[in-house]
């Protein structure tokens, strides 16, 4: 991400310091323009005024809309993690069923534990690095073991590795293709 993310540390030290720096040069202008100073100091003093308010308002539209991108984030986060849970639930016989299958696949071509388990995070879509991450290990360590699975399965790569569980579920229902005779 960039230095726009809602997160980005010190706009709040950005904040207070553009406020003071305003604050304190609003006070002396006063101080200086019921003293009689020279227009021209006023002056500088107030260009200066104009510029740190003028900060102080960038930093805190940019905090508010980072704010708001949050909040959207978590509504929008929230919202997945909902439907992703009543999915589960309205599938979960399936899915208990497709887990096992996958396990009995992987015991077939004699998997180790951690194979295994390689293997299934391979299948939801984590690269490498993700892999090695979650295992806390070598990502050299995991790229061998994924080599180790591909080879004991007979397959080429990732991507048949997913197709091998994956292909059949994307058959489409011969009731639902109209006749074309």
């Amino acid at each position: 991400m960039s230095n726009d993310t809602p997160q980005m540390p010190g706009r709040h030290i950005l904040l207070i310091t553009f406020g003071t720096i305003a604050a304190l040069i609003g006070w002396d202008l006063l101080s200086d323009y019921n003293e009689g100073v020279e227009p021209l100091h006023v002056l500088v003093e107030l260009t200066v005024l104009l510029l740190a308010a003028s900060m102080f308002g960038y930093v805190l539209v940019r905090m508010i809309q980072g704010r708001r991108q949050l909040n959207q984030m978590h509504t929008r986060l929230d919202s997945v993690q909902t439907e992703s849970r009543q999915w589960r639930e309205r599938y979960q016989f399936t899915i208990r069923g497709l887990s096992e299958a996958i396990q009995e696949q992987f015991e077939i071509w004699q998997l180790s534990k951690a194979e295994a388990e390689i293997a299934l995070l391979l299948l939801k879509g984590l690269s490498l690095k993700e892999i090695a991450a979650v295992r806390t290990t070598g990502e050299r360590t995991v790229r061998e073991q994924a080599r180790a699975i591909y080879r004991k399965a007979g397959l080429a790569g990732r991507s048949e590795l997913s197709a091998f569980f994956l292909e059949d579920l994307l058959l489409p229902d011969p009731e639902a293709i109209p006749d074309r005779e």
